[in-house]
């Protein structure tokens, strides 16, 4: 699967504030691998999480500006961690009783955010909230989820073993869990017979699911391998039909399954997708020259420790482990009072599914959790006599982050518009996970309709898969206390002799009372608007102020609701949902995610019905993707990608852009 990015054109300003990943997140690990030793597999397949981050701003005219880890310290209540605080946490955990005999592995560890009101209601040169971190740890088969004070130096929370699953694994546990096999004798021999040096295969650590009461109380990994003979896409050379599954405490094989004999493995010929592997191969397309793009005055944002301003637009940004990039206290200046208003409070990827349709012994389980535009013209038409030609560029400012999961490769643009809309996109590539076949064409298949996907190459199906994400928006418009609204258009039927029509459209806004109220599906021929409204602050004409939801292209989960994979996903059972805000309800599929059996997710929560009218609110919004592969896709795919908008909605008394200067030739 893929997704496009935007290419922004002559008037589109571009900050691009990169969380460069090593990350840990295709595979089941979180913190770091040892990448120049296992540089594909420095990932986590269950979530976006980064496991190094360098925080860089590009300037046309500065370059590159570094945070200094080193020497950073918190200027805000939602700052990241600093060095300095994660090593004061581990000093802190070190003298805590239940680790002094032996020191846990750290799977999580990141701020643990004051209450929200708190933070809205601090201003520049308060004093600093208190500082907390959040840890989960895991040590002799037990998970701890720890809430450390960084002032008192006490640990002042602690849940242990909070619900099925286990904390993602670390990097010691995937090194580990890759090597186990080839100490295992049937393993050995089923590589050779194949005809494959063993110095020659690649293996990866991939998340076993959960499947049942035998995969319960212990940590198991589902290790597969490549062959890179001759290639650098060892993807594409998959070792079909060998799987072994590791017990990651015990350091041993506890199931071996070896029914790829015969699956010839794929040639590497034309695998490579580099440039520097196609010079014998000249394109066969008009050359395309060179474009550049500048600001000859300078950058028009400031970044002021984690503090972004832009246009209208102020917010803090920060990195975080498992959500990648963090958007807190989004709030835009009116273009009348000249005042900032509240329009988010946070916004994160929460949780990314990715299953596989596949019911094969190998493939079951592999159901992962992990231009130039205008802002507005017109020109008016000859018989009104008058020439106007008026139009205002659309600047746009993005916040990017980029994340190598595994085979596949994931961008997350939050773009700010000075018309005060947010639009949040999802970009897709990489390579696909191909499953090994006898069939070089597909003449040779026997039954073509009821392979599991496409034959991409010879000896290769791109197997049909969905990709999920869903994205936690904590609304607070112009305050905390907002609803949801469904706007509903329904059919009218004209009466007899009252108009040439048969019938019309009107409107039905129907107020969400509760959780389950705001379960959405969408439907094309049952239309809705998706307001999130402020309705104790109404615009000039007696509106409630809001933000609306605009669905971009989307997908829905066909999966049976009862499936396992499904259940730990069910966030994908709709589109939309509404939760009353809990601080602890942050991702969709669980806290502890990793062979969890969905006893904690955003399906869970909805379910309690809570009250949700006029009161601290979270907005859930589904992004899917279907993915038939095809030989396009092959070796790497070209992008993909969709993406929803958060727009004002009677949140301005008029176009906020108006007086906004327009572009003149001697601009371009």
């Amino acid at each position: 699967m893929g997704a496009t990015s935007t290419l922004p054109f002559l008037f589109l300003l571009f900050l691009s504030l990169l969380l460069i990943f090593f990350t840990a997140s295709r595979y089941p690990s979180q913190l770091s691998l040892n990448c120049s030793q296992y540089p594909s597999w420095c990932i986590s397949k269950h979530r976006i999480q980064a496991k190094e981050t360098t925080l860089v701003v590009e300037t046309q005219q500065e370059g590159h500006r570094h945070l200094d880890h080193l020497t950073e310290t918190p200027q805000h209540p939602l700052d990241p961690l600093t060095l300095q605080e994660i090593n004061k946490v581990r000093t802190i955990l070190s003298s805590y009783l239940p680790f002094t005999s032996s020191f846990p592995s750290i799977n999580t560890v990141s701020l643990h955010e004051p209450d929200k009101s708190l933070v809205w209601n601090w201003n520049k040169g308060d004093p600093l909230l208190p500082r907390q971190a959040f840890v989960i740890a895991y040590l002799d088969h037990k998970s701890y989820v720890l809430v450390v004070d960084l002032g008192s130096s006490q640990v002042v929370s602690h849940v242990l073993n909070p619900y099925s699953g286990f904390p993602i694994l670390i990097t010691e546990d995937m090194e580990s869990a890759v090597k186990i096999p080839f100490k295992d004798a049937r393993f050995n021999k089923s590589i050779m017979d194949r005809g494959v040096k063993l110095s020659d295969v690649i293996c990866g650590p991939l998340a076993a699911g959960w499947y049942g009461p035998n995969e319960e109380g212990r940590r198991l990994v589902k290790v597969e391998c490549f062959s890179n003979q001759g290639t650098v896409n060892f993807y594409m050379r998959p070792i079909e039909g060998l799987i072994v599954t590791v017990d990651v405490d015990k350091k041993e094989v506890v199931h071996f399954v070896d029914i790829g004999h015969g699956i010839p493995i794929a040639d590497s010929t034309n695998t490579d997708y580099r440039y520097s592997a196609q010079n014998n191969n000249p394109l066969n397309m008009n050359p395309i020259n060179p474009i550049s793009m500048e600001q000859p005055k300078g950058q028009s944002f400031k970044v002021d420790g984690h503090m972004v301003k832009w246009a209208n637009w102020e917010f803090h940004l920060k990195p975080h482990p498992r959500a990648g990039v963090v958007i807190s206290q989004a709030m835009v200046r009116d273009s009348e009072s000249g005042k900032l208003r509240r329009v988010m409070y946070r916004g994160f990827p929460s949780e990314l599914f990715v299953p596989y349709m596949d019911s094969s012994e190998g493939w079951y389980f592999k159901t992962y959790m992990d231009a130039g535009d205008i802002a507005w013209r017109h020109s008016e038409s000859s018989f009104s006599n008058m020439e106007i030609r008026e139009a205002r560029p659309k600047i746009t400012l993005v916040v990017r982050m980029a994340a190598s999961v595994g085979n596949y490769d994931y961008i997350i643009d939050w773009e700010f518009q000075m018309d005060g809309l947010i639009r949040v996109k999802v970009t897709l590539s990489g390579m696909l996970m191909v499953k090994g076949t006898h069939n070089q064409n597909l003449d040779q298949a026997q039954d073509g309709q009821n392979m599991s996907g496409t034959l991409v190459s010879e000896n290769l199906i791109g197997v049909v898969h969905d990709h999920f994400i869903i994205f936690h928006l904590d609304m607070d418009i112009d305050g905390s206390d907002n609803s949801f609204v469904n706007v509903h258009l329904k059919k009218q039927e004209a009466s007899p002799g009252e108009s040439p029509r048969k019938s019309y459209l009107k409107v039905q806004r129907e107020v969400a009372k509760t959780e389950k109220d705001a379960q959405i599906k969408f439907k094309l021929y049952d239309p809705s608007e998706y307001h999130v409204v402020n309705p104790n602050k109404k615009s000039r004409v007696g509106n409630p102020v809001g933000y609306k939801v605009v669905p971009g292209g989307n997908a829905a989960s066909l999966l049976d609701l009862h499936d396992p994979p499904q259940i730990r996903g069910a966030f994908t059972n709709n589109q939309i949902w509404v939760t009353s805000y809990n601080r602890s309800e942050e991702w969709a599929g669980g806290l502890l995610v990793y062979q969890g059996k969905g006893e904690d997710t955003l399906a869970v929560w909805s379910e309690r019905d809570r009250q949700i009218e006029n009161k601290d609110i979270v907005l859930w919004y589904t992004l899917g993707f279907h993915h038939i592969p095809c030989q396009e896709d092959f070796p790497i795919m070209p992008s993909v990608s969709s993406s929803f908008d958060l727009k004002p909605v009677n949140f301005f008394e008029s176009n906020p852009i108006l007086r906004v200067a327009p572009n003149v030739q001697e601009d371009l």
